[in-house]
């Protein structure tokens, strides 16, 4: 498996920096404050017009946890139809019941719509129950890829079950190592793990564009000011592109 490197972004601004700066793929989503959740289709395309390297789609149709209602789903299943059919690289997508497990016939629902496109279980699989069992489940449904921090908070403190899991898959689905990653610890988790690719955002705040600010009048999370946004830092990028070709050349 050759290294990986992959950019979650929610902007066309971010997209166009993160491939400039070293990207091999985009995760594309919305909401990126709050960890994620699904881009609009025009969004979708926009995007897809706009760069030249693959671009996996995130599904997620609201914060929160992973068990989904049956209205949550089929707005998934539609959102995974409309992927396929512009030609998006990959799906990123995942579902629990309400034990903690892989939803399992919800997922195989999935993976009937999403035909031949790549399929990749997000970060659901870091609050399952069973991680081990999750991956066996995992291989089954047809994923060639697993999103995850090792269930922990961030990669770094999750890398002795991310090695025991890259260990487990032992070449049957990859592991994409996400959540705190950057140039500072790619080497480390890569070296430990036997990881080869790897999930950031690089983001960074820039001043919004407004001179006029009414303060005091939050329109969404009480902590986020209204007149900042979050950018791919290219910089960032470039540093975590450079550590990781540093891996590459020690394997």
């Amino acid at each position: 498996m050759a290294y990986r490197l992959e950019i979650c972004v929610d902007s066309l601004e971010s997209a166009r920096r993160a491939e400039e700066a070293g990207a091999d793929r985009l995760e594309l989503c919305a909401d990126l404050l709050v960890g994620g959740t699904s881009p609009s289709p025009f969004f979708i395309r926009q995007v897809m017009q706009n760069v030249h390297i693959p671009v996996n789609v995130l599904l997620r149709p609201r914060f929160g946890d992973f068990c989904f209602t049956d209205s949550e789903k089929q707005v998934l299943l539609d959102e995974i139809d409309f992927c396929r059919d512009c030609g998006a690289n990959a799906v990123v997508i995942g579902a629990l019941t309400p034990d903690g497990d892989l939803d399992e016939a919800f997922l195989q629902e999935c993976m009937q719509h999403a035909g031949t496109m790549h399929k990749t279980l997000h970060r659901c699989f870091d609050v399952c129950r069973d991680a081990s069992a999750a991956l066996e489940q995992a291989v089954a449904l047809g994923f060639d890829t697993i999103l995850t921090s090792g269930q922990a908070a961030v990669a770094s403190d999750g890398i002795a079950l991310l090695r025991a899991l890259h260990e487990q898959a032992a070449g049957r689905i990859h592991l994409l190592a996400g959540s705190g990653v950057n140039a500072g610890n790619i080497e480390t988790i890569g070296r430990e793990t036997g990881i080869r690719q790897f999930h950031l955002s690089g983001k960074h705040t820039e001043p919004g564009p407004m001179r006029y600010r009414r303060e005091g009048v939050p329109m969404g999370l009480p902590m986020a000011s209204e007149f900042e946004r979050q950018y791919t830092d290219p910089q960032a990028v470039r540093a975590a592109r450079t550590a990781l070709d540093i891996l590459a050349a020690m394997d």
